[in-house]
């Protein structure tokens, strides 16, 4: 059988967006800090979608615990860089695609690594709120167009899920946050973000962490749970729609541009 051509993979995805929009989407920059229950599936619409040029960054391991929720989890890869595990998948989607993955996490002391203002998109998944908080600044500091998802933990119904500006968010304690840790530091910037409007259930099986035992089987320092003050119970229901939700965002902003090149010219 012969391999199929980049042509015949996307071509369903041209029937929609037209041709002029599939150039742009495979010409857009991303990058991605946070691959795991929202990231990942972020990650694989992307792809799958054309994006061409993906940067993915988390410093995290497959955990037994990520199985429930996050792509590229399974039982034979426990142990594994999660940014390695996702990007071989990845490119087994699209072999062409350009990939690059970064083991390492994202705060202060390493975010000079990273020249924002070479990307056209920056997404944040990140659920440790001061590496969120960073990644948001520097992001809409550095000209890209920043989109953001909130709290998708401790939430059972994907019909709530809903995208808005960071100022307009309901019910979203991750969103709350957020706003709070920006106004703090005199941002007022708006940017728009993934968030669901469901009430955070009272999930009797929530474990807090250094009151109770962590779930997860290798407690070492690579395992950022031990080092949150929660931890929400997920599922994939929830998460997945959020990082396709998130992939969306940046699908629709490329083929809006297209469509307001041709107004202009319209004009």
């Amino acid at each position: 059988m012969n391999k199929p051509t980049k042509y015949q993979m996307f071509h369903r995805t041209e029937l929609q967006l037209g041709k002029d929009a599939m150039k742009r989407i495979e010409a857009a920059k991303v990058i991605l800090f946070g691959v795991g229950g929202v990231g990942s599936w972020c990650a694989e619409g992307l792809i799958r979608t054309g994006i061409m040029h993906l940067t993915i960054v988390d410093s995290d391991v497959v955990c037994a615990t990520n199985v429930n929720r996050q792509l590229q989890a399974t039982f034979h890869n426990i142990g594994k860089p999660k940014v390695e595990e996702l990007k071989e998948r990845l490119l087994s989607i699209n072999p062409e695609a350009q990939i690059t993955a970064h083991k390492l996490l994202y705060d202060q002391s390493t975010c000079e690594q990273f020249d924002l203002s070479k990307y056209d998109y920056v997404l944040d998944a990140i659920d440790t709120l001061r590496n969120k908080i960073l990644l948001l600044k520097l992001g809409m500091e550095s000209g890209a167009t920043v989109f953001a998802s909130m709290g998708a933990g401790a939430k059972i119904d994907p019909t709530q899920i809903r995208t808005a500006k960071i100022s307009k968010t309901r019910n979203c304690p991750l969103a709350r946050a957020v706003r709070r840790g920006l106004r703090e530091q005199h941002i007022g910037n708006e940017f728009i973000c993934v968030y669901s409007e469901e009430l955070p259930s009272e999930n009797k099986g929530r474990t807090f962490c250094g009151s109770a035992i962590c779930a997860c089987p290798d407690k070492d320092e690579e395992n950022l749970c031990m080092s949150k003050a929660k931890i929400n119970g997920t599922l994939v229901q929830i998460t997945a729609p959020f990082g396709f939700v998130l992939a969306g965002l940046v699908i629709q902003d490329l083929v809006k541009k297209g469509e307001e090149v041709q107004k202009v010219r319209e004009c």
